[in-house]
């Protein structure tokens, strides 16, 4: 597998060379002591998160006044990561989501085995074992921090106007979407100019009707995508056509500011856009809701994933402090300030999620309906989101479904 890892790095370092530049002069100004501190490097992935690290670094300088936390977030974490690992440059402390990014480069060696550390029995049983799933280890890399969801965002003071009620089944989502069409309004507000905007609903989609072995049953050459996946294809077409003129126009940036001003009565997304829309127009009440998959209500899963996740690099050159740092932003009050700000829910046993805009998940997450983001299982050299940029294009469903088998078992055959 580390053979693998490193060929994959390989033909990335050909085509990331500003992006290696850019990293290797971050670590060197993460490893300067001219001021007399020891500094540590915080690559995190998250841009709309930058401002809340930056408020939790400060503070967490001013009670360690002898440690800088040096925070890099780049457009592409993901291939500045991987450039990292293959010129042995791994910074302090990682955070990525649980997906194929963490999972290559933890099969790679370079992070702490956690399994032991004391902080891991006060996080969520549940997202220890995604972390352990994604990176198929029994060994613990990294601490998951905070959780996201997927649902329907949707404007309560216009589903007020409408006289419209929470949907509970498939077929009354889509009821609710032809009468907000029918009052002349836009039912959701598609963004897929950026392709990564197709996951989300189709995520919940897949993750409610593909089964729960899937991916290990098409590793055993069980099933195919063409099989398992053709329900969801079909729904998310369906949930297309109910979108505004130029869904291939506009960006999710676009998509945010435009359903904060109301220019759709509902919203595709996970819950980590909610604190962009709210900068957009705080005034804006918003609410979520388990997208309905089937019409079988007591089978609805919310599917999330762990958001954020805390590794330690083997090679750093100052793990007390780093370790300092992933205990402090473990914190309880730390953890509730991440949160609060990020709209999100903490993989942290006890501590909960209170704003009410997400109190339609709540139910969900406390009985554990949740099931883990499918796409994290998929390799990115697939791009089943540019197979969905083209899915909606072509109406293809057969051809999109064919394609993916092939990329997966060509993905496969290379790894042999």
């Amino acid at each position: 597998m580390k053979k693998n890892l490193r060929q994959l790095i390989a033909v990335t370092l050909s085509t990331v060379a500003v992006f290696s530049t850019l990293a290797g002069c971050g670590s060197k100004t993460a490893q300067s002591n001219s001021d007399g501190k020891i500094q540590i490097e915080f690559l995190q992935y998250k841009p709309e998160a930058k401002g809340t690290f930056d408020k939790l670094i400060a503070k967490f300088e001013a009670e360690n006044p002898n440690i800088k936390v040096v925070q890099t977030n780049t457009p592409d974490t993901a291939t500045v990561l991987r450039t990292r690992v293959a010129k042995k440059d791994v910074p302090d402390v990682v955070a990525v989501g649980a997906d194929t990014t963490f999972a290559d480069v933890s099969k790679a060696g370079v992070f702490e085995d956690l399994s032991n550390s004391s902080q891991i029995k006060n996080i969520q049983p549940a997202y220890v074992q995604m972390v352990k799933d994604v990176a198929e280890s029994d060994k613990v890399y990294a601490i998951p921090y905070a959780a996201n969801g997927v649902g329907v965002i949707y404007n309560k003071k216009m589903f007020t106007e409408l006289g419209l009620t929470v949907p509970k089944t498939w077929d009354e989502f889509l009821a609710v979407a032809d009468k907000i069409k029918a009052a002349g309004k836009v039912p959701f507000y598609l963004t897929l100019k950026d392709a990564w905007t197709t996951l989300p609903p189709v995520n919940v989609l897949v993750g409610n009707t593909q089964g729960d072995t899937f991916f290990a049953d098409r590793a055993a050459g069980k099933t195919t995508f063409k099989e398992k996946y053709k329900e969801a294809a079909d729904k998310y077409l369906k949930l297309t056509e109910y979108g505004q003129s130029d869904i291939f126009g506009k960006t999710y940036s676009d998509g945010n500011v435009a359903f904060a001003k109301g220019e759709s009565v509902m919203y595709l997304q996970g819950i980590w856009a909610l604190a962009e829309i709210k900068k957009a127009n705080p005034d804006v009440d918003l609410g979520v809701f388990p997208l309905p998959a089937t019409n079988d209500p007591s089978k609805t899963k919310v599917v999330s994933g762990v958001d954020l996740l805390l590794s330690l690099s083997k090679t750093s050159k100052h793990p007390e402090e780093a370790k300092k740092f992933i205990d402090f932003l473990l914190k309880e009050e730390t953890a509730k300030t991440y949160i609060n700000e990020q709209k999100c829910f903490s993989a942290i046993t006890g501590i909960t999620q209170e704003d009410s805009a997400l109190s339609g998940l709540k139910e969900s997450f406390e009985k554990g309906a949740l099931v883990d983001f499918p796409d994290h299982r998929i390799p990115p050299a697939l791009s089943i989101d540019r197979e969905l940029q083209t899915l909606v294009k072509s109406k293809d469903v057969d051809k999109f479904l064919t394609n993916l088998d092939q990329q997966w078992d060509s993905l496969q055959s290379r790894k042999k």
